[in-house]
């Protein structure tokens, strides 16, 4: 589980409020400068770039290269389950193809975290 988020001080005592001051991160696919919105996007990104589904799982959806390197990609079935983890896993093996920016609270994309 992600600790994320911001002590504060409410009636004398500290919480840790996970709403203030967090960012969510987003992929996005650089030559087109498209945010990947969706599974479909994503695999679509993927597919131009050599990748192929390897696994069928309910799951998860797992993408090989064509060209038969050992990289493997696996990202949740539920495109809202992406974590930042997957994403930097996709931009470590596609390079130039694909960043993490983050995305404040307010929704206005910042600079690049990559």
């Amino acid at each position: 589980m992600s600790a994320g988020g911001v002590w504060v001080f409410k009636n004398g005592t500290m919480e840790l409020d996970h709403e203030a001051g967090t960012t969510k991160n987003a992929l996005v696919y650089v030559p087109a400068n498209e945010t990947i919105r969706s599974l479909e996007m994503l695999e679509r990104r993927l597919g131009s770039l050599g990748w192929e589904r390897y696994y069928e799982d309910l799951a998860v959806v797992q993408l090989h290269k064509r060209d038969g390197s050992i990289d493997l990609i696996s990202v949740p079935r539920d495109f809202s389950r992406l974590r930042s983890t997957h994403m930097y896993d996709i931009v470590v093996k596609n390079r130039d193809q694909f960043k993490v920016v983050d995305v404040p609270a307010s929704g206005s994309t910042s600079s690049s975290t990559n």
